[in-house]
């Protein structure tokens, strides 16, 4: 299931080897979702099915890289409420082994509107890119409904005001 999710690598690519435009912040709302987002660069999206909790759904990714580092957010709608606790369990699995980290430091997650979810965490992650190169990676999972998501910075390292700009620009729709 875990080679399916290789977007993370994907990012880490994307992030270390794409050009490096200065941070112009924009409001971004992704199609199909309830989530509005600041990104330091005009995002792509990519879109494929996958295997998430037993399921095969579509999810998509909208996506850039600014001063060497890509800031994405991944998101898939699951079928039935009983499998959004594995979902999150797994995209973060998929995280920490996309850069091979060993144990990441973690903390609760809140976004007003989410749906309560214990699994609802920031992680702080260190490991290597797809290159070998050193890289370090902060992610956020959350629940809407029965929407999963994912929003990831990664990059060789990780600016605090831009990932607080990033994260703290995570809204949801009611």
């Amino acid at each position: 299931m875990i080679r399916e999710m290789t977007w993370g690598g994907a990012l880490v690519v994307l992030g270390l080897s794409a050009c490096t435009p200065p941070l112009d912040w924009r409001e971004v709302r992704p199609i199909d979702s309830e989530v509005t987002a600041l990104f330091p660069c005009k995002p792509q999206r990519m879109s494929r099915q996958v295997a998430l909790a037993g399921a095969k759904v579509q999810m998509d990714l909208v996506s850039c890289t600014a001063a060497d580092a890509t800031y994405a957010i991944a998101y898939a709608r699951l079928p039935d409420p009983a499998q959004v606790s594995a979902a999150l369990q797994q995209l973060r699995a998929a995280a920490s082994a996309n850069i091979g980290a060993a144990t990441p430091s973690t903390a609760a997650w809140n976004l007003p509107g989410m749906t309560p979810n214990p699994l609802a965490e920031k992680l702080s992650l260190a490991g290597r890119g797809a290159d070998g190169k050193d890289v370090q990676e902060q992610a956020v999972f959350f629940v809407k409904g029965l929407r999963v998501y994912q929003a990831t910075l990664v990059g060789p390292a990780i600016d605090a005001q831009a990932a607080e700009t990033f994260f703290n620009g995570l809204k949801l729709s009611s």
